[in-house]
């Protein structure tokens, strides 16, 4: 298990049954982001990741 899993596993047992819009998740990265600089990068990957995730789907 991956120290980030942790993070993830808490993720979903407290909004798993949430709804939430890509604009609202854009959001909140963003506003990590400003309060994190370092953390940029990662953002960044994880950002493009997700927006190109259903390319090898085409």
């Amino acid at each position: 298990m991956y120290f980030t899993d942790k993070g993830i596993e808490e993720l979903a047992e407290r909004r798993g049954e949430e709804t939430v819009t890509l604009g609202w998740l854009a959001e909140q990265l963003r506003d990590f982001v400003d309060l994190n600089p370092e953390f940029e990068t990662p953002v960044e990957r994880l950002a493009t990741y997700l927006a190109r995730s259903d390319e090898d789907d085409e």
